[in-house]
């Protein structure tokens, strides 16, 4: 009689305590935002990724190495931290699992940034250029107020699907899979070990995926194919949130201008939805016969964004339930 009970609850345990990690790493984010560096496991990531940034003798076999073996190691520590924790007890499991997702997605931060941005474009112009080095890779020194707010709608449009969307589906997805086939502790703790795996991914591309980089070509050809579905997803997602479905269809017209196979299909949706032309001077130009976003519309931007950070978590906790 006590195998079954405890059999039972095991059936449970896994789409419950993968709702709550995804709960408890909202939570999270919303009321704690990141911690500081020092003790942030992206940035303790990063620091392990920092000496491969260099010249090397044979810099294509060394980014081979380093895309296969450093998200693998991220990975396995998560896995490895969820899963003892859930051997301890199934909850327990489930609050590392949500730190670890927390550690793994941002949209508060996202999303304030952004709005600190669009919000100085107008007030303080040196400020806001300043204040856009935490978006995005770009020189903004000579940028004017309406391309400032265009570059803070595109980096909170494209980080929507790295730095949120990407993680927190790869967990929910893993979760009713890999019960499937693996007890409770394991595929829970697979699942947080995929959020991981997607970041650390995401995060070599973003040090090392530059053209001036050789080390970085393998790192950012394997971001561009974990990153082909969220982007996808989440333009979709900003074209229900804005009401604008066929938003996605027109962004198809622009893809082109983008160097990137995946973040012109969010960028481009949001410059369909909001009637704007969203500009990286010398790169591209999307939706070129509109004017560049107003305030008010830059920040409808973002809250865009952030409302669809908002169903992306709903679907995740219902996917993770399954």
């Amino acid at each position: 009689m006590a195998d079954g009970p405890r059999g039972a609850s095991e059936v449970v345990a896994v789409p419950v305590t993968a709702t709550v990690a995804v709960v408890l790493a909202v939570a999270l984010d919303v009321l704690v935002g990141e911690p500081p560096n020092r003790f942030h496991p992206v940035a303790w990531f990063g620091r392990l990724v920092a000496p491969v940034d260099r010249e090397w003798d044979r810099p294509r076999l060394v980014g081979v190495l380093a895309a296969l073996l450093l998200p693998l190691l991220a990975a396995g520590t998560v896995f490895g931290s969820v899963w003892l924790a859930a051997r301890v007890d199934p909850w327990a499991g489930a609050v590392v699992a949500g730190v670890a997702l927390a550690a793994t997605t941002s949209l508060r931060m996202l999303v304030t940034a952004a709005l600190r941005v669009v919000d100085l474009s107008t007030a303080d112009v040196a400020a806001a250029r300043e204040s856009l080095l935490a978006l995005a890779g770009r020189d903004a020194s000579e940028l004017s107020p309406g391309l400032l707010r265009s570059a803070a709608v595109e980096s909170a449009a494209e980080n929507l699907a790295d730095g949120f969307v990407a993680p927190l589906a790869a967990f929910a997805v893993v979760v009713p899979l890999a019960s499937l086939v693996a007890p409770d502790p394991i595929s829970l703790a697979l699942a947080a070990g995929a959020a991981a795996w997607v970041k650390a991914v995401n995060t070599l591309d973003s040090m090392l995926g530059y053209r001036s980089k050789p080390v970085g070509g393998p790192s950012a050809r394997l971001d561009d194919v974990v990153m082909w579905l969220p982007a996808r997803i989440s333009a979709l997602l900003l074209a229900q949130v804005a009401g604008r479905p066929r938003a996605v269809l027109r962004a198809r017209r622009w893809l082109r201008e983008v160097p990137s196979p995946n973040s012109g299909w969010p960028m481009g949706t949001v410059a369909a939805a909001l009637e704007v032309r969203l500009e990286k001077p010398g790169v591209y130009v999307l939706n070129a016969g509109a004017s560049l976003p107003s305030t008010r519309t830059a920040r409808r931007g973002v809250l865009q964004v952030a409302s669809s950070g908002v169903v992306a978590t709903v679907l995740a906790g219902v996917v993770a339930w399954l």
